[in-house]
């Protein structure tokens, strides 16, 4: 196993989202979201507490002080400081941020904003379908552009959507606020435009006007053909051309797949393409490339009907891999999806890995003694020397290493029994009993992983 050490710089942290930590849905101003129309099911909790970050942000800073962590991704919820989406801003929301940020620096943590996951303000879902909308990409556009001249000078790293690939999957109409309609190809086509474009507006805003860094970011899954058949390798090729080059191809060159744009040409799609839009993305560049791994899959294309795009091939024909080991909810474990994913991203467009999401996640239970997670431990160590490996034996460039919701959060169901941190939340689904912090195992762990900034695994 290699012992070198991390760049002195680099960035060791934990990502969450607003919803799945906040809390205070009804409190400082803050507006309905999307989730705020979820109810609790017998499998997942509401989203009205989380694990009461609003109030409890200082606790949980200094549990990653602690543990040596130098970064954390956090996201600003778009109707806590805007409350319609498209409204006035709201001092007491913006106020809660402004103060994190305080903690976080205090701390000698780096934060990292993300400016939208998932969670569309629900007067612009219900207005106007959400990101189908221009108005409502319009409304994103100057609500980033505010929280970039608020923060751009204390904040030096940004994402703007979380897992943006997942816009142009069939998740888009629900992650975009769409709330009405038949859910065609060319609406498709038109959301993941749409978005990438108020990616695009924000990326050039910050380039001008501050020095801080941006990049895209992918939900970035290795997908392998299921066997040697051509028609697989085909498949699994696709997938990777729309779900991920297409929008790295316009991160790091300013322009859509070559593939993608002919696909949108032979079948007649009706994008709402503007030209001034293709200006803006051809202006856009990425100081980074980030991205969320935590699984690989293979795609079958025996059971893909045909005529199928290929951004829904995987909706029909995704396969567990039979070599892998795979978790109850059927996802697998695999470095080495990683790695790839590493090299042959950094090979090909020349900037910067970030990888911002990475971790498993277990059901436990509290029994007044410390959770031996160590099925957490053997996950993270075996994918820091996948990232390792691709640093120093392969020659990628890693700003850092982020994990998944580090401290117990809801997934991204609501499912508190789905746990991924290193630090458990004493809540379950339907009984929020104390909401006490606890370190795992794998804290400590992590913590001596830090310590020797990586040579120690």
């Amino acid at each position: 196993m290699c012992k070198k050490m991390m760049p002195k710089e680099f960035l060791w942290g934990n990502s969450t989202s607003s919803m799945q930590t906040e809390g205070a849905t009804k409190e400082g101003g803050k507006g309905a979201s999307v989730y705020d129309t979820y109810e609790a099911t017998p499998n997942s909790s509401d989203w009205n507490v989380a694990i009461d970050e609003y109030h409890r942000y200082p606790e949980d800073i200094a549990l990653m002080a602690n543990q040596g962590m130098n970064c954390y991704r956090f996201q600003i919820s778009w109707s806590r400081v805007n409350p319609t989406g498209d409204g006035g801003f709201n001092e007491e929301g913006i106020k809660f941020y402004s103060d994190l940020i305080d903690e976080l620096l205090d701390h000698h943590i780096q934060p990292m904003i993300c400016l939208y996951h998932f969670d569309m303000p629900l007067n612009l879902a219900k207005k106007y379908n959400g990101f189908i909308n221009r108005h409502v990409l319009e409304a994103f556009i100057e609500y980033g552009k505010k929280m970039i001249d608020l923060f751009s000078d204390r904040v030096k790293y940004w994402i703007t959507f979380n897992e943006q690939n997942l816009y142009f999957t069939p998740e888009a109409f629900k992650y975009s606020g769409y709330l009405n309609g038949l859910q065609t190809l060319s609406e498709l086509y038109t959301i993941a435009h749409h978005v990438m474009t108020a990616h695009a507006e924000l990326a050039n805003y910050l380039h001008h006007n501050s020095d801080a860094k941006i990049g895209g970011m992918l939900a970035y899954s290795e997908v392998y053909p299921a066997n040697s058949q051509p028609l697989d390798v085909l498949y699994a090729r696709q997938i990777d051309e729309f779900l991920n080059k297409n929008l790295l191809d316009a991160f790091v060159y300013g322009t859509y797949s070559s593939e993608v744009i002919n696909f949108v040409k032979i079948h007649n799609l009706k994008v709402d393409y503007t030209q001034n839009d293709l200006n803006v993305i051809s202006k856009m560049s990425s100081d980074f490339i980030a991205f969320s791994y935590y699984q690989s899959t293979t795609i079958s294309s025996a059971v893909v009907p045909q005529g199928t795009a290929p951004n829904y091939y995987l909706q029909y024909g995704q396969k567990e891999n039979t070599f892998l080991h795979v978790n109850e909810w059927g996802w697998s474990i695999d470095p080495l999806g990683f790695r790839d994913i590493l090299d042959k991203t950094y090979n090909q467009y020349h900037v910067p890995m970030f990888p911002i999401e990475n971790g498993i996640g277990v059901r436990e239970k509290y029994c007044n003694q410390e959770i031996q997670d160590d099925y957490r431990i053997k996950y993270h160590r075996v994918h820091i020397q996948a990232l390792k490996d691709a640093m120093f034996n392969d020659g990628v460039l890693v700003l850092g290493y982020l994990g998944w919701g580090l401290i117990d959060i809801p997934s991204s169901s609501g499912n508190m029994d789905k746990r991924y941190g290193m630090v458990y939340v004493n809540r379950t689904n339907h009984d929020l009993k104390d909401l006490k912090r606890i370190p795992k195992k794998s804290y400590w762990w992590f913590k001596n992983v830090i310590e020797s900034n990586g040579a120690n695994l």
